[in-house]
Order: C-alpha cells, then sequence, then structure tokens
C-alpha cells in the first residue's frame, strides 16, 4: 500500500497573506468611516490612503502569482474565486450601488488564476530572471494605462488613442470609459503584470534553491488567517458595516 506523502507548506507564504489580510480589514474600517459613515480623516483623503491600500493589493497579486505554481486544483480554485468575485458584484450592487464593485481585485486573481493554466506552458520555458525582469518593466510601463498613458514618470510617456476607452468590456482589460465606476478596480493590465513577477519569482526561487526558507519560521494565527483569507475577504465587509452601523446610528 502506497504511503501519502504530506505536501509541503510553505509558512511564511500564509504569514505574508495573513498580514495583508490584517491591513485589508483596517483599511476597509477606515474606507466605511470616512466614506459611508461621514468621519474626516484628512490624511486617509490625501494619498495616505491609497498608498496604503496599493500595498495591501500589491501583496496579495504578488504573493498570489508566486503561489500559482504550488496550488492544486487549478481550475477549480480560479473558478470559485471568480463566482465570489461575481457575488461580490451583485450584492454591492443591490445594496450599494454608489459603492459598487466592477472588475475588482479579486476578479482580477480569479481571471490570472484561469489565464495562467494555459500560459504557464508558454511562460515555463522562459529563464526566470529574465521573466521576472519583462514583467516587473511591463508593469511599470503600464501602471497608468487606465489613466490613458504609457511609460515611465511624467517625461517618458505616450497617450493612448480614446478609441479604446469604450465600455466596461475594454474596461475590464485596462482601457474604463468616462463614466465607469468601480469602489475597487483591478484590471488585467497592468496587473497580470505584477502576478507574473510574483509567478517568476517563484521560478527563481525554486531554481536557486531558496524556498526552503519560506519554511523558517512560524506564526499559527497569521498562518490560519492567510489560509483563509478568501472567506474573510467574503465576509469581513458585512461584518464592519454592521458593528460601525451599530456604532455610528444607533448610539
Amino acid at each position: 500500500m502506497k504511503q501519502k506523502i504530506k505536501k509541503q507548506r510553505y509558512n511564511v507564504l500564509d504569514i505574508l497573506r495573513g498580514v495583508a489580510v490584517i491591513m485589508m480589514v483596517i483599511y476597509h474600517t477606515m474606507w466605511d468611516i470616512v466614506y459611508l459613515f461621514g468621519v474626516q480623516i484628512p490624511y486617509f483623503k490625501d494619498g495616505a490612503g491609497f498608498v496604503f491600500q496599493q500595498s495591501i493589493c500589491w501583496t496579495f497579486i504578488l504573493v498570489s502569482g508566486f503561489c500559482w505554481s504550488l496550488g492544486g486544483k487549478k481550475l477549480k480554485r480560479a473558478l470559485t474565486v471568480i463566482v465570489c468575485a461575481l457575488v461580490l458584484t451583485a450584492v454591492t450592487a443591490v445594496f450599494m450601488p454608489d459603492s459598487i464593485i466592477i472588475h475588482g481585485v479579486l476578479s482580477f486573481l480569479g481571471v490570472a488564476m484561469l489565464v495562467m493554466i494555459p500560459a504557464d506552458r508558454v511562460l515555463g520555458k522562459v529563464p526566470p530572471t529574465v521573466g521576472m525582469a519583462v514583467s516587473a518593466i511591463l508593469f511599470m510601463l503600464t501602471y497608468d494605462i487606465d489613466s490613458g498613458i504609457i511609460g515611465f514618470g511624467k517625461s517618458f510617456t505616450f497617450e493612448l488613442p480614446e478609441s479604446l476607452y469604450a465600455n466596461t468590456l475594454t474596461a475590464f482589460f485596462g482601457f474604463p470609459h468616462k463614466e465607469f465606476f468601480s469602489a475597487d478596480y483591478f484590471p488585467l493590465f497592468p496587473w497580470i503584470f505584477l502576478f507574473l513577477t510574483g509567478y517568476f519569482l517563484y521560478g527563481l526561487c525554486r531554481k536557486k534553491d531558496l524556498l526552503r526558507y519560506f519554511s523558517a519560521f512560524t506564526c499559527r494565527p497569521l498562518e490560519f488567517i492567510g489560509r483563509h483569507s478568501l472567506e474573510i475577504y467574503m465576509a469581513h465587509q458585512p461584518i464592519i458595516y454592521a458593528l460601525l452601523f451599530l456604532i455610528f446610528k444607533l448610539k
């Protein structure tokens, strides 16, 4: 009888996800306080909130790209995340139309995981150092694509044709029309390049035998949160809103 081999679990990745989930809960709590309950927190609106939000999403996307090669049942996982994203869009459309989420980070992650299933056959042959460098450069080049430009900084930029920014479908790819709004917007471009940066980073770590360091230490509470990040993501906003409603509306 064959003995079942226990699959390696890299604790550091769960810890990173756990930290990102906690930061996400803090950010969404502050967002609700400011934008739904009208409490003025100046530094949150003056750029700090955006930087905070971006740091959380960058962590999620990089780690997700890194972990893609490690996970099993890739199709099932991708479809599960996409369904959760659709549920989130439907719920916000009905109950919070002013804060509707279309093409949010969850939607992006599901699509990226799905796209990688066929793409891995080609990308898996690319040297990881080259792939990571090219992906990182493309991410920086296309970071402002939703604003109609590509390039670096202010001097080396190019405007894209307005015809690309046509409708909600083009918004999915990173070309939103002028009336498009989403409280959480992460289109395919440029974020697929950040996901790929994580994907190739995994390849580099595997090639250099660095994966053993991702089991170097443990933190059970953060690991638990990291392993259940999807469930927490789906549940945290209703819970936060309910608690804040009790505090601000029923006091």
